[in-house]
């Protein structure tokens, strides 16, 4: 079964002026998603900084983010790692710690064949947690073939994948690997929201409704009652402020853009740094375009 259907919005890490996660902006920060119609939540993926927390800041804030949403949405945590051992030992923390399933990516840096990635999740499936399969190829040098899905369906716990894979053809034979396994699927590029929904997936795990929930939940609601027309106009409108989202390497912009809409979620922890003063400008501009500020 999908643990959700809709927008997932992937998280940013809110850390305070002394470096630390800061928790007050944490709290504001959620409701301002569940407000703007999220259907789930997805801390420490990508976009949350995950290599840059320690396991004690990890479980503080799982734990407040649970608390926090008090079930009213899905909370799905990033679990992944490059190594298989360690992944597992994350996925049993997420689920000790009582969240709704884990995403995790694929095994980064070390390069494994297909086999390698069936036996990579066999592994993490095995803790009895749903778990999302994240594949983003541009960050992890390791791809998930669409025939590959198929086997991965197979595999008890496995109840859905994010492909951000941002190739249209290797979109479309995953979406019909996904349909034809009956394995919900999940856009992981905010662009192709309106063809990936109209290709079957349950939805979008998207950076852009950090600062724009309620505009990406309007595309996927527009596509869920068949309106493609109203939702490929809405796609055309916001696509200039998503491709300013990834000016630079995500999620230096789109903390930018939390702190243009007023909340201070900090800058990324090093090796990222602060967007570029011409970057954003562009940001800036993107979102007055659309309303955002």
């Amino acid at each position: 079964m999908a643990l959700f259907r809709g927008v997932g919005a992937a998280m940013v890490t809110p850390f305070g002026k002394d470096g630390k996660i800061d928790y007050d902006v944490l709290s504001a920060y959620i409701e301002h998603l569940i407000s703007g119609g999220v259907a789930a939540l997805f801390p420490f993926g990508t976009t949350g900084e995950p290599a840059t927390v320690t396991a004690d800041e990890y479980e503080k804030t799982i734990r407040f983010v649970l608390e926090k949403v008090n079930k009213r949405v899905p909370v799905i945590v990033g679990a992944g790692s490059n190594s298989t051992a360690v992944a597992c030992e994350h996925v049993k923390t997420v689920k000790r710690l009582g969240a709704d399933g884990a995403l995790v990516v694929t095994p980064y840096y070390n390069k494994c064949t297909q086999n390698g990635l069936i036996e990579h999740y066999k592994a993490v499936a095995s803790i009895d947690l749903p778990i999302i399969a994240y594949n983003v190829p541009s960050r992890t040098c390791v791809n998930i073939a669409p025939p590959t899905l198929t086997k991965l369906a197979a595999i008890d716990g496995i109840v859905g994948v994010k492909e951000a894979s941002g190739d249209i053809d290797q979109f479309l034979d995953a979406a019909k690997a996904c349909n034809d396994a009956h394995l919900p699927m999940y856009c992981g590029d905010d662009s192709l929201t309106t063809i990936a929904m109209a290709m079957g997936c349950y939805g979008v795990i998207s950076v852009a409704a950090n600062p724009a929930p309620r505009q990406m939940s309007d595309i996927v609601m527009l596509c869920d009652n068949g309106d493609y027309a109203k939702a490929r106009e809405l796609q055309f409108r916001l696509n200039e402020f998503i491709h300013s989202l990834f000016c630079e390497v995500n999620p230096i912009p789109v903390k930018k853009a939390m702190q243009l809409i007023g909340y201070d979620v900090g800058s990324p922890r090093l090796p990222l740094t602060e967007l570029e003063p011409q970057h954003t400008e562009r940001l800036k501009a993107a979102m007055s375009e659309i309303g955002l500020i």
